[in-house]
């Protein structure tokens, strides 16, 4: 099979990056090509410009499916950046406790939620400080990789990454999958609501107002322009006194988001 030529790189750089907000610089031509050449020998194309003719004529959906699920990056493990976990846990909670007490509705957005580290992990914090108060604590986690999603869905993880969870945790939300590997318990995994979702979307049609996004290093993969339009999104998704974390190695510009900034990758809707 012949090596990606530099048009045929940049065709496909242009669909990702209009498509889902990814910027892929030259850097990333061996990487794509490395990721998709599995597609094009499966399928007998000659060259990656068959292989793009036919994935933009295909109308099943199937060859976009699989090319975001190879093309994407999907890296994340329990405890990543703790001290925003115990941010939410100490201060967040406590004033969404106060605010929302007649309702018991709490209503919480992982976009980019990736194998479901991250939404699993709120969810046991969630249960530890609500427990049987009758709260509704359901999260949303979403991610445009469908391969992704259904890892998150069953939450099977090798025993060596879940060793980095506090051991209280380990005993009451985990348990044995085989001799390598532990599942989340079914009353982490029933409260979480998984779905394929692209944040590219000209508007995020929510029937309620997120009280808390989080949407950590997803954001890193834009360019300024297109982080502040979705910035924007998500602020208006957002309901009013809600937060928005993001990773430690992205930022927002100040001038431009609405947000108030809290502290180092935290954020809040006046």
């Amino acid at each position: 099979m012949k090596e990606i030529t530099d048009s045929e790189f940049n065709r496909i750089r242009d669909y990702i990056k209009a498509n889902y907000g990814i910027n892929m610089g030259k850097e990333k031509k061996s990487l794509i090509y490395s990721r998709l050449r599995t597609t094009l020998v499966k399928k007998g194309f000659e060259n990656f410009t068959q292989y793009f003719d036919d994935l933009i004529a295909d109308k099943s959906g199937e060859a976009v499916i699989d090319f975001v699920d190879r093309v994407t990056t999907n890296h994340t493990f329990f405890m990543r950046e703790t001290d925003h976990f115990d941010y939410f846990k100490d201060n967040v909670l406590p004033h969404m406790e106060k605010t929302l007490e007649n309702q018991k509705d709490l209503c919480l957005w992982c976009a980019g939620c990736s194998s479901g580290e991250e939404p699993n992990t709120l969810q046991m914090i969630l249960q530890d400080y609500f427990g049987n108060k009758g709260w509704n604590t359901d999260i949303l986690a979403t991610d445009i990789s469908s391969q992704i999603l259904d890892k998150a869905v069953h939450s099977v993880y090798p025993n060596d990454r879940v060793a980095t969870v506090p051991e209280t945790w380990r005993k009451k939300y985990f348990q044995k999958f085989d001799d390598h590997n532990s599942v989340v318990m079914d009353s982490v995994k029933k409260n979480i609501i998984y779905r394929r979702f692209n944040l590219m979307e000209p508007e995020y049609r929510f029937k309620k107002k997120m009280h808390v996004i989080f949407c950590r290093n997803v954001m890193i993969y834009f360019d300024n322009d297109t982080r502040d339009k979705v910035v924007q999104k998500f602020y208006d998704a957002t309901a009013p006194g809600g937060y928005l974390f993001i990773g430690h190695s992205e930022s927002l510009t100040h001038t431009k988001t609405p947000y108030k900034y809290i502290k180092p990758a935290v954020y809040r809707k006046e």
